[in-house]
């Protein structure tokens, strides 16, 4: 006996909801590149995945500044949470579940290779301004990220 499957298709026009895993946009504390921005963006759109922004930056070990809630301050410049705001605002506008988050950490790096692990990340991009960032810094951080990362890595330039 034969039996056909029938395709049902959606036809409301709606954007498909997330049905991979999300893709991560990072910075260390600087203004994102804007080509990464946009692969992050336009890699969510076409999977159909989540986005998260995440802007990790170093948390100096100042006990009295937890303690005041001064680590709890805006990004450090207006560019760092225009640059951040950017991609969120454009992914919201394109209909997908967009998470901005950022994490302070005495090991900026390593935290953010956790927290692609915890949320099962699909595509890591990595994509500070290289304007911004220190060379040295930028280097040392892709090492370590292209050696810990739990998943598919996109960098703003070939390093």
């Amino acid at each position: 006996m034969r039996t056909r499957t029938r395709v049902r298709r959606d036809l409301s026009g709606a954007p498909p909801r997330a049905s991979g895993r999300p893709v991560l946009l990072a910075t260390l504390g600087v203004p994102f590149d804007e080509r990464a921005a946009a692969f992050a963006v336009d890699s969510a759109v076409e999977s159909g995945s989540p986005l998260i922004v995440a802007n990790v930056t170093a948390l100096e070990p100042l006990g009295l500044s937890v303690m005041l809630g001064y680590d709890a301050l805006e990004e450090f410049t207006p560019e760092v949470s225009a640059s951040v705001r950017r991609p969120v605002e454009l992914a919201q506008s394109l209909g997908l579940t967009v998470e901005r988050l950022r994490v302070r950490s005495p090991r900026p790096v390593q935290a953010l290779l956790e927290l692609a692990s915890s949320r099962r990340a699909g595509l890591l991009v990595f994509g500070p301004d290289r304007r911004a960032i220190r060379d040295r810094t930028y280097r040392r951080a892709i090492r370590r990220i292209r050696e810990g990362t739990p998943c598919l890595l996109s960098t703003a330039d070939p390093v």
